[in-house]
């Protein structure tokens, strides 16, 4: 019976593509202390995982080695989650790990994304709700542990750039069952009494228990209903917690919440002097402006010679009075000879003038002028007109000339 004789690369692709159908290895979680750790250029992360009788090799890519939220150490504790699949060049399996934690916490990031979720879908990290942080803050209100090197950090940071605050500290546990509780009830507090126009509720570093506080759903509604506007700072660059999403504004650290409080007295001065300078420059430029008007209206022959000026002015006024004269006689002239001709087509139509050529004007005693035989009777009364009277007579005789 032949023997079926594989080559080395079939064999690994083999195991591969066997390991590979395997649902237990394509989803699982290894506890195990890091050892041999190291990260390379590429963003890449390469360690080992060993327990008291055994190792696994790990990668894990730069894809999903930047969501980390920590950095893993030699010695540290983990919890790596992923893919055992073998590796055909060497012809090693090794975890190919897309997440990891640090053991003990896991449920606790479980946890923290569940809260995070449920906020979430509340509404409480929509942007839209976020205040403005005031410029100059009058009153900055701190709540944190007053024995915590944090609270010392952030008053010698506001002290030395904007001294013109007031600090008011609203101390609180910051971690531990009771903190919770103690933190909401401040941010309440200072909003009941308007304690500060501006708040910054935070702690320093610690790990994820230490920090767990700041993870409670009582401190994100505290925060998110504050009329106050709140600079979330809790623990150090990597760190984030619920109170981060939920606060107006979220600094890094402490101390860089201290930053983003309050303006940089210096750079105010340097601020204040260039406004100065650019408002003397402005107003020179007026006044050089107003002195070239100055100049101009010096100049000006009303006051060089006032009786000069208002001598000019009273020719110009007489040169315009009598174009005025002139321009109301030409009217004039104009109006009387057109009422002189009207005049003398008023006069040629009188009927005076046909009178005096001889002719009569007969009217019946109404004032009527007879223009026919047919308006008038035998014994009527009548009135001759002529050129120099009037003939009153009677009517003897009504003859009509025959057609």
């Amino acid at each position: 019976m032949a023997q079926n004789v594989l080559s080395i690369t079939q064999v690994n692709e083999y195991i591969r593509v066997q390991m590979d159908r395997d649902a237990l290895l394509n989803a699982v979680a290894v506890r195990g202390e890091i050892s041999n750790y190291k990260m390379y250029p590429s963003g890449h992360h390469y360690f080992t995982l060993k327990d008291e009788s055994s190792a696994l090799k790990c990668v894990m890519f730069k894809g999903n080695a930047v969501r980390l939220r920590f950095r893993p150490e030699n010695g540290m504790k983990v919890i790596a989650m992923g893919k055992i699949s073998v590796f055909p060049r060497d012809g090693a399996y090794q975890l190919y790990c897309t997440a990891m934690a640090m053991d003990g916490v896991g449920d606790l990031y479980a946890a923290f994304e569940q809260m995070k979720a449920k906020l979430a879908a509340a509404g409480l990290f929509d942007p839209a709700h976020k205040k403005p942080i005031p410029k100059f803050p009058g009153t900055i209100g701190i709540v944190t542990s007053s024995a915590g090197a944090a609270l010392h950090d952030m008053l010698r940071i506001l002290k030395k750039r904007y001294p013109l605050s007031h600090v008011v500290l609203l101390p609180v546990r910051v971690q531990g069952v009771e903190a919770p509780g103690e933190i909401a009830a401040a941010v309440q507090y200072a909003n009941r009494f308007r304690l500060a126009d501006l708040l910054i509720v935070g702690r320093g570093g610690g790990s994820i228990e230490d920090l767990w506080a700041f993870n409670d759903e009582r401190v994100a509604y505290a925060i998110y209903r504050s009329d106050i506007p709140v600079i979330s700072a809790v623990g150090h660059e990597p760190d984030v917690t619920i109170s981060d999403f939920v606060a107006d504004l979220r600094a890094a650290t402490p101390s860089n919440a201290a930053e983003l409080a309050v303006p940089d007295q210096d750079a105010l001065r340097q601020q204040l002097d260039s406004m100065s300078a650019a408002m003397a420059a402005a107003l020179n430029r007026q006044l050089i402006s107003a002195r070239r008007h100055l100049n101009v209206l010096s100049a000006s022959p009303a006051l060089q010679s006032p009786t000069g000026y208002l001598e000019q002015k009273r020719q110009n006024l007489e040169r315009l009075q009598e174009r005025l004269v002139a321009a109301q006689t030409r009217s004039l002239d104009r109006r009387k000879q057109s009422f002189i001709g009207l005049t003398a087509k008023l006069d040629a139509m009188s009927p005076l003038k046909v009178l005096a050529r001889g002719y009569a004007m007969t009217q019946a005693e109404d004032g009527a002028v007879i223009r026919s035989v047919r308006q008038v009777n035998t014994g009527d009364q009548i009135q001759i007109s002529l050129s120099d009277g009037r003939i009153a007579a009677s009517v003897t005789d009504v003859k009509e000339n025959a057609l």
